[in-house]
């Protein structure tokens, strides 16, 4: 019973200290109130202060530097990784099933972004785009199972959205990304068993967006999330 009394009084200051952040408009990096200061200001015990901060550095809320104080954190999206790649692995009769869940929302998120960007890239962009592709294609055909050819497809999603100016997007999709790699490491699934085909599946996508067919772009990419999801689940049953 006690602890039940306890867990809404740390949420509680949790969500003070997150409003004091933002009231006083600090940003990243920016130092914190010293633990006497926010003892005093929300009128709470050190052992308080000290457990809401523990939890709002888990978050990335906040910087707990030891001997230097709290600072305002990058409010980065690694909690955001770090839970769902747990979620997935621990669904351990179901990983894959897990996994194609993330999948499909990266696939929703590009397919819906791609629209946007089809009418706007300038053909230095597609240049940039179709260069990535090429090198991929070189990566594939040398190192199959190297670590630059995924990272390289990686670098396409990227170059690919970097024209909307939207800080975040980038953020969510190297966050699916990281999930996805973090699983088929912790799983022995291996990088890419037929590169050949992920770089015509990008080639299409350009050639599209070339094109400026938007739903030419919009269906390639659908038929490229369609191959990852199809790869996941046979790595999967080869290693189950």
């Amino acid at each position: 019973m006690r602890r039940m009394s306890e867990e809404p009084r740390t949420s509680r200051i949790q969500r003070q200290v997150v409003q004091l952040i933002l009231d006083r408009r600090l940003t990243a990096g920016a130092p914190l109130p010293t633990e006497a200061e926010l003892m005093d200001t929300l009128g709470v015990s050190r052992n308080s202060v000290r457990e809401a901060l523990k939890a709002l550095q888990a978050l990335d809320i906040v910087e707990i530097r030891h001997g230097y104080g709290t600072y305002v954190g990058q409010a980065s999206l690694t909690p955001l990784v770090d839970g769902l790649t747990f979620r997935t692995l621990a669904r351990h009769d179901d990983d894959t099933g897990a996994l194609a869940e993330i999948l499909q929302v990266r696939e929703v998120l590009e397919e819906g972004l791609i629209r946007r960007v089809a009418a706007t890239l300038t053909e230095a962009e597609l240049d940039r785009l179709e260069r990535v592709v090429t090198r991929m294609e070189s990566a594939g055909a040398t190192a199959r199972m190297g670590s630059t050819f995924p990272d390289l497809d990686r670098e396409f999603h990227e170059v690919l959205y970097a024209s909307l100016g939207n800080a975040l997007v980038p953020q969510l999709l190297a966050a699916f990304w990281t999930v996805f790699r973090r699983v088929s490491g912790a799983r022995g699934w291996t990088d890419d068993p037929t590169p050949e085909i992920t770089v015509r599946r990008h080639r299409d996508i350009v050639t599209a967006l070339r094109a400026r067919d938007v739903e030419g772009a919009q269906r390639a990419m659908a038929v490229h999330f369609r191959g990852i999801e199809a790869r996941a689940a046979e790595e999967s049953r080869g290693v189950g």
